[in-house]
């Protein structure tokens, strides 16, 4: 049985849950965990640089000089590669960068990442994450509170006060449930989620 302190936002224990193993409980799998992110970045990659090639580059279209006769070698542009201001040979053109991995592959790297977080102490749940008004101080409180220094907090639906009053503080991010990923799981050292929110992880991830 798999059971983890429920703190307020004051930081004093209040009731404590029970995780599901199937999700918070499974054995780590850094390969996989490796795969996914490398999967993760490469999408993010916007594949826009780009190089002229000798067709592209401005002039050259008259030959420099005649075939023969001349002593040097024969040139059929000045814009060919080995000319100063000509093209460029085999430079990047722009492409897609992106790739897929199994769907049970991604979600044990997520879940593999979840269990190092309960078995290293980084899980935090709260039960409840709310603020009666956008001020960045009364979030800091709150984090300092639970001692989450560099922290992701994850909600259940969006909560203006809450995204609002954490997005100017560093080292700290607000994401939905449906919007984890491994590189925000891996990025920072707790994992400040509210109760309601685990039992929505579990739904997608079990």
């Amino acid at each position: 049985m798999l059971k983890v302190d429920v703190l307020n936002i004051e930081g004093k224990k209040v009731s404590d849950i029970e995780l599901n193993e199937s999700v918070f409980g499974v054995d780590v799998n850094d390969i996989v965990v490796h795969a996914a992110l490398v999967n993760y970045l490469a999408n993010q990659r916007q594949g826009t640089q780009s190089t002229k090639t000798r067709a592209e580059v401005r002039g050259g279209g008259r030959k420099p000089w005649r075939q023969k006769g001349t002593g040097r070698a024969r040139q059929g542009s000045i814009r060919a590669p080995q000319w100063i201001k000509g093209g460029i040979a085999l430079g990047p053109k722009p492409r897609s960068y992106k790739y897929a991995i199994n769907k049970k592959q991604r979600q044990l790297a997520i879940k593999s990442v979840l269990t190092s977080k309960v078995q290293e102490g980084n899980l935090v749940v709260v039960d409840n994450i709310n603020l009666g008004e956008i001020k960045t101080k009364n979030m800091v409180n709150i984090l300092n509170n639970l001692n989450a220094k560099k922290a992701l907090v994850v909600l259940n639906e969006k909560n203006l006060n809450v995204q609002a009053s954490a997005r100017n503080i560093e080292d700290v991010k607000t994401i939905l449930v449906n919007t984890i990923n491994i590189f925000d799981l891996l990025k920072y050292t707790k994992l400040v989620v509210a109760q309601d929110a685990i039992k929505k992880i579990e739904e997608v991830y079990a």
